[in-house]
């Protein structure tokens, strides 16, 4: 069971398999219509103590749950946004080099159902849709990035791999964002659903927080996830919250 929050908490939430349902492309995710008031609402509750951490881009995450806006980060540490609107990014030229996106790009030509999401900094094959292909898309992926790379990852996801820059995670987003006002001296909660989660999760325990795994504490629903956020919300509020939002419906 998941455990209740309180006004001194911060919250680092993760963004697709945890706030939003798995989607067969990352164009066809559906936001429920009451997410971005609830996430609104709890960010007022905890004074800005509240972050998206993702391996979107900070720009896709303000796309997605327009019109709210938080401290965030995107692709995995690559990209800050603090309370305050200030933001860090890793250096432009710290980026997967065009041939690689070309020699990926090839691959999803060459073979139906992958996908190729490219982002400013990393590089994502997804393969959801031609799951057959597991062993050819990591073998190639692989082959671009070797595990001694010294400037590039590879970051296993849901169905998914990505290239990314190895010096950042979204356990450094969690330290980063901690270092400062409003996060500063609070309880961190990290919630998050697959790998690249684990760091952000090590890091909340490390500030003696919590790290909850969509799978065991919320049976792997993110509706589950959005109704734990909505009654802790209508809790610390005092007020009743619309139905659709409290109910945490995928709408």
């Amino acid at each position: 069971m998941a455990p209740d929050f309180d006004r001194m908490t911060a919250l680092f939430l993760d963004l697709d398999g945890t706030l939003l349902e798995i989607a067969a492309t990352p164009e066809t995710v559906v936001v429920p219509p009451a997410l971005p008031v609830l996430l609104d609402h709890l960010r007022a509750l905890l004074g800005g103590a509240l972050a998206i951490v993702s391996g979107r881009s900070i720009v896709t995450i303000d796309q997605l749950l327009k019109p709210f806006k938080s401290a965030a980060a995107g692709e995995h540490g690559v990209g800050l946004r603090f309370d305050d609107g200030t933001t860090e990014e890793m250096p432009a030229g710290l980026a997967v080099p065009e041939a690689w996106r070309d020699s990926l790009r090839t691959l999803a030509e060459r073979w139906p159902g992958i996908l190729i999401e490219p982002k400013q900094h990393g590089c994502a094959v997804h393969y959801r849709l031609a799951p057959e292909r597991h062993d050819d898309v990591w073998k190639a992926v692989r082959a671009l990035v070797p595990d001694d790379h010294p400037l590039f990852r590879l970051i296993p996801a849901r169905e998914a791999v990505e290239i990314g820059p190895r010096a950042t995670s979204k356990g450094f987003a969690v330290e980063r964002l901690m270092a400062g006002s409003p996060f500063r001296g609070r309880r961190p909660i990290f919630v998050g659903d697959d790998f690249t989660d684990e760091a952000g999760m090590s890091a909340a325990r490390r500030f003696g927080g919590e790290g909850l795994r969509v799978a065991e504490m919320f049976k792997g629903d993110p509706a589950l996830v959005r109704g734990w956020l909505a009654n802790n919300a209508e809790r610390l509020g005092g007020r009743p919250l619309p139905q659709r939002m409290s109910a945490g419906a995928s709408a």
